[in-house]
């Protein structure tokens, strides 16, 4: 989850807020690609999950990759709670997942690049403190009284409020991973174009990446419980976004839709003010009752957007938020899926072409059924495993037609970062599919052989 935000003075008027999205606006020479990836740490002899304190803990690593690597420390509260270094950062999510928020770059090999030496990093340093990272996109057998929490106030005013707007907030906040994607839009026209496509083809995300077929020790009847887990976690800032697909949808229809979503917190002077259920109307008038009186500024709009979840969002640029975690190959393929439908044009106008035709029950019919069956999902009579070649046809054609070569020439493009999605789809197995069938074949049942097996 993001940190808090910061540079937006006051907001004199309301139209302030859309052209906050608006200035996201680039031209095509200037759109980058950010890869985002949460993992587990645990520590290798009790497989449970590292704390946040003492000499094998996150805040162990957090020095050591300081202390080694030149990364620079952000705190809150006297905590070390994140590193930034060359564009990049390093985060915690709730539970202690690491999250390594990637500079953004031009190429998929720059982020792949990035990707490899981040990992190198991290087992360095885990290495020497005996501990050791997964990539998955749930924890498969820790419970909620096995996680720790991590000192920042924006998780502790989120956790109490959780139980009360859904029933998996916490699942989500504390068990979960992702992968995920940011790119650029290069005008309000293409934004609308490209939410849509991400949007309706998140659940093909979904079902490549399906990755956490097991919880608290057990197998649990879906492929991806990471995605069943944000359908009922909360209405108000989760789901599909029918009203993207109206006509009239632009900067202002998104920003009405993100001032309807209920507040959690106003950060000032390093503290979290609970701001929860509250209203972001009410703080352009004025009258929130956390700070009476205090208008909001940009900084406070910009972290009121990381607030909303749905799967795929738009802040200065757009995020693809379907996937699961997993391994390094996948870290690598998100990125390069969602770069080859967005920043080519005959490719995002034939991704739109094979959704354009879904209504918004369809769209969350098949959001439903790639969390529970991946590729063996079937909607209204069309095959998930058929929906995914297109898509990833789609996708290679436009990383080709982007043909940017790798570190010299040898590779003319970025399209071989799709193979494992590609051998995905040609069997039918996605890394769901391979865990489970381990878990009832060589594994025997014995859950915590997955530790040993995939670990980065």
């Amino acid at each position: 989850m993001s940190i808090p935000q910061s540079g937006g003075g006051l907001i004199e008027h309301d139209g302030q807020l859309a052209e906050y999205l608006e200035a996201g606006c680039k031209p095509k020479s200037d759109w980058r690609i950010g890869t985002e990836h949460e993992k587990f740490g645990y520590c290798q002899d009790t497989l449970k999950p590292l704390p946040y304190d003492g000499p094998r803990s996150i805040k162990a690593m957090l020095e050591g990759l300081r202390d080694t690597y030149g990364w620079i420390t952000i705190e809150e509260g006297g905590n070390i709670i994140g590193l930034e270094k060359d564009g990049g950062n390093i985060s915690l999510e709730p539970g202690g997942q690491l999250e390594l928020s990637g500079a953004p770059l031009e190429t998929i090999h720059d982020t792949c690049d990035e990707v490899n030496e981040h990992l190198r990093e991290v087992h360095t340093v885990a290495d020497k403190m005996g501990a050791r990272f997964i990539g998955l996109g749930a924890a498969p057998i820790w419970t909620h009284e096995d996680m720790p929490q991590m000192p920042k106030g924006r998780y502790k005013l989120m956790t109490g409020y959780m139980d009360k707007v859904g029933t998996h907030g916490t699942q989500m906040m504390y068990r979960t991973c992702t992968v995920q994607v940011n790119l650029d839009f290069g005008s309000e026209a293409d934004m609308v174009k490209k939410l849509r496509v991400a949007l309706a083809l998140q659940p093909v995300a979904t079902a490549l990446f399906a990755n956490s077929p097991f919880f608290e020790g057990k197998p649990t009847g879906f492929k991806s419980w990471r995605s069943r887990i944000w359908r009922d976690l909360d209405a108000a800032r989760t789901g599909m976004l029918p009203f993207v697909f109206e006509d009239g949808f632009g900067f202002q229809r998104y920003v009405d839709y993100a001032l309807d979503v209920p507040m959690y917190f106003v950060y000032r002077n390093g503290e979290y003010i609970d701001a929860l259920g509250m209203s972001f109307r009410d703080f352009l008038r004025g009258e929130l009752p956390a700070l009476p009186g205090e208008k909001p500024t940009l900084s406070d709009w910009a972290d009121h957007l990381t607030t909303i979840f749905p799967e795929a969002r738009i802040k200065q640029y757009m995020e693809m938020r379907g996937a699961d975690g997993g391994p390094w190959r996948r870290l690598c393929a998100l990125p390069a899926l969602w770069t080859g439908l967005m920043y080519d044009e005959t490719a995002l106008d034939a991704a739109w072409d094979l959704a354009k035709k879904w209504d918004a029950e369809t769209r969350q019919e098949w959001r439903v059924a790639a969390g529970k069956d991946a590729l063996d999902a079937k909607v209204r009579g069309m095959r998930m495993q058929d929906l995914a070649g297109e898509v990833l046809d789609i996708a290679e054609a436009g990383l080709k037609a982007r043909a940017r070569p790798g570190v010299g020439g040898m590779v003319p493009d970025e399209r071989h970062f799709l193979n494992a999605l590609k051998d995905s789809v040609e069997s039918g197995i996605t890394p769901a599919d391979e865990l489970l069938a381990k878990y009832h074949g060589e594994w025997n049942g014995d859950l915590t052989r997955i530790y040993d097996e995939y670990s980065y």
